[in-house]
């Protein structure tokens, strides 16, 4: 039987697994709830298991029957502090948190894969590290992973990685898309607090207003991203919070804005970080002000490896046919922490078209919504998929 008709035939398996997880949904890198539901779900495979110490991970290793190398394969666990607004007979139990990401169907994908997988040991020449991750959204939990040793789990380095990840708008449902080179963009954080002097709004040239000034500089990134940046290798740069003063009649001695900044490539990627903090500072130096400027990078820009693309792009069109393939254009800007295995690893990073039935991508609510959906329909397809990427690349290395 066919990988794909096997994970088909686990359909309601994988299904009550992802409902159980998004009924219960944790955040960051303490997830013991999450990490006990994936131990039950491995249970019974001849897998060598071991937890995160810093964090709720699950890292298992399955030995292949013969000698070989290792591919390891990813799923992410986190949620979000998203109040779901969904059917409330399947919506998350717990207030203020929600799946709106999909990293439950991934678990749920990700365990699928480890079950087909053992069953087919004896056909294996080499390992496959599954990888089962918290703190994707913001707490960088694979560089945790990475530091605590699942690059080396199996005893040496894997010579491909892969992720799948789902989204709710955008790609028609079970559509897989990539590329090679840059897939997802760095993502940084610029805060600026610009420090002034307090007065009456009625006489401003008695104080320093740090408002107009802060305001300025807002204006001023956006132009720069617009004019210091090749079009073909942007910068994006939103400004989402801005704070200052408690009143209408009282000028403020600072006010504060903070930005998150996409970039990639590693040339505008040092180029913005650059710009926008000699441009703050500048700005407010300009005035008689100063600012106080910090810029924290987040996550690097996810670089897929052509080859791996491509090989994710052979075996979907193999496996699911040419209409199940979409060779993405450009980089998406959204960002992820698989990006520090992609630096180690030869790796791709897949996109998996998760819109509901009937549901229009164009117009559906995207990743990190209170309204997004993502369609069960899609577990088997991405647990294959894993499953024949690990079984293809390990032939590959052995041919």
């Amino acid at each position: 039987m066919s990988l794909r008709a096997s994970a088909d035939g686990m359909r309601d398996e994988l299904t009550r697994l992802r409902h159980d997880l998004h009924r219960e949904p944790e955040l960051g890198l303490d997830l013991p709830r999450t990490q006990e539901m994936v131990l039950a779900a491995l249970t019974g495979l001849p897998l060598d298991v071991r937890l995160g110490r810093r964090l709720s991970s699950v890292t298992a290793v399955l030995r292949g029957a013969s000698p070989g190398p290792v591919v390891l394969l990813r799923g992410d666990m986190d949620a979000l502090p998203v109040t779901e607004r969904g059917d409330p007979a399947v919506a998350s139990r717990v207030a203020g948190r929600m799946h709106a990401c999909g990293h439950d169907l991934h678990t749920a994908m990700l365990a699928g894969a480890a079950r087909l997988l053992a069953a087919r040991r004896d056909l294996l020449a080499g390992s496959v590290v599954f990888m089962f991750q918290p703190g994707e959204e913001g707490q960088g939990g694979a560089k945790l992973m990475i530091e605590e040793g699942v690059l080396d789990a199996a005893g040496e380095r894997p010579v491909a990685a892969y992720a799948l990840h789902v989204f709710s708008s955008g790609l028609p449902r079970g559509v897989f898309a990539t590329r090679g080179g840059p897939m997802l963009a760095a993502s940084d954080t610029l805060s600026v607090t610009v420090r002034g002097v307090g007065g009456h709004g009625s006489a401003p040239h008695r104080a320093r207003d740090p408002v107009p000034v802060a305001c300025e500089i807002v204006t001023a990134l956006q132009t720069m991203v617009t004019r210091s940046f090749d079009v073909f290798d942007p910068a994006v740069l939103t400004v989402g919070s801005f704070h200052a003063g408690t009143t209408e009649n009282v000028i403020p001695d600072r006010a504060r804005l903070e930005a998150t900044v996409r970039s990639f490539s590693p040339a505008s990627h040092a180029l913005v970080r650059d710009r926008s903090t000699a441009l703050a500072r500048g700005i407010a130096a300009a005035h008689g002000l100063e600012a106080d400027v910090e810029y924290r990078v987040s996550y690097p820009v996810t670089v897929n490896d052509p080859e791996e693309a491509a090989l994710v792009a052979e075996t979907v069109r193999e496996v699911y046919g040419e209409d199940r393939f979409v060779m993405v254009p450009r980089p998406f800007p959204a960002s992820e922490d698989f990006s520090f295995v992609c630096a180690e690893v030869p790796s791709a990073f897949v996109a998996l078209g998760a819109c509901p039935e009937g549901v229009d991508p164009a117009t559906a609510a995207v990743n990190h919504s209170p309204d997004a959906l993502f369609d069960d329909a899609v577990l088997p397809d991405g647990a294959a998929l894993y499953a024949e990427l690990a079984v293809r690349r390990l032939a590959r290395a052995a041919g």
